[in-house]
């Protein structure tokens, strides 16, 4: 049972990395991102090439694996930017922009995919290990320096990036528009700046997620559409826009995909996956996000 829930913890600090990214973006500027595998997919690329120019000059341990981690999150960061430039500031001030920024998102994840499948091919890319290739025991249970030291660093970059939300001003300024979007550009909070802003975060998040999960499905042309799909049912089960939900959902999802793995059959996980954010939208249509402010309350 111990090595299940290692792997749960794995799973869900991957894939919660996107789902809070996701619903960062909708709460800040109400936006869908359906282009979030592209940005995916983009980070992965990103680090791949940096790994390949790093062996060329002889780059090995800790140098490697910082690198590897900063140009993935880098590049995703930078794919944020772009989905942003064509589907958030030339849409953001017209009518119906949800629908619209929802639209141009899955054109862009869809063009993407072959943009990815022109330059880069269909054969999968390698990153080199980042955390080593040793194992601890934990109560007769194994867990590898890469699932330790993933669990780590997604655990801390998630910590920090709320860490700086609550504490500095471009941060105040970000929990503004999640909370009061009009009231915030009443005061003077630029919705075009901070909504970049939260796509470049958003994505960088994305990319380090892409790095961790590289280190087990490599990169691919479509290694992003398995983590978008698993990424928006984590934040409807979480509530779009709340980030403690988004969090306790990451976890009873992985939960349930690594028992399901474990116990039953690998093809189940999607079934298993889907009735449980059907379950919660139809008993708490808020998600668990909701849950959490009525104990609170």
């Amino acid at each position: 049972m111990i090595d299940v829930l290692i792997s749960a913890a794995v799973l869900a600090s991957m894939y919660g990395l996107i789902a809070i990214g996701i619903s960062f973006t909708w709460a800040s500027i109400g936006m869908l991102n359906l282009a979030q595998g592209f940005i995916f997919t983009a980070g992965g690329y990103t680090a791949w090439l940096f790994a390949q120019y790093a062996e060329t000059l002889g780059m090995e341990g800790p140098a490697l694996s910082v690198g590897v981690l900063v140009f993935g999150m880098g590049g995703s960061a930078l794919a944020g930017l772009l989905v942003g430039a064509v589907a958030f500031l030339p849409l953001q001030d017209r009518a119906n922009f949800r629908t619209r920024s929802l639209i141009a998102t899955l054109a862009i994840s869809l063009m993407g995919t072959q943009l990815w499948l022109v330059l880069f091919g269909s054969q999968n890319k390698p990153l080199p290990p980042i955390f080593g290739e040793g194992r601890f025991e934990i109560a007769n249970a194994g867990i590898s320096s890469q699932q330790l030291g993933t669990i780590i660093v997604a655990s801390f970059m998630l910590a920090a990036v709320i860490m700086w939300m609550r504490s500095s001003r471009h941060g105040l300024q970000m929990r503004a528009m999640m909370m009061n979007p009009l009231g915030a550009a009443v005061v003077g909070v630029s919705v075009r700046t901070t909504g970049m802003r939260v796509l470049a975060i958003s994505g960088a998040l994305t990319g380090l997620s892409s790095v961790l999960l590289a280190q087990v499905f490599f990169v691919s042309p479509t290694s992003g559409t398995q983590p978008l799909v698993i990424g928006l049912i984590i934040s409807l089960a979480g509530g779009l826009g709340s980030i403690p939900g988004t969090v306790a959902a990451a976890g009873l999802i992985g939960l349930a995909e690594a028992m399901t793995a474990r116990y039953l059959q690998q093809s189940l996980v999607p079934f298993v996956l889907f009735g449980i954010v059907v379950l919660i939208l139809i008993f708490r249509p808020r998600g668990l996000g909701g849950l959490l402010e009525d104990v609170r309350e």
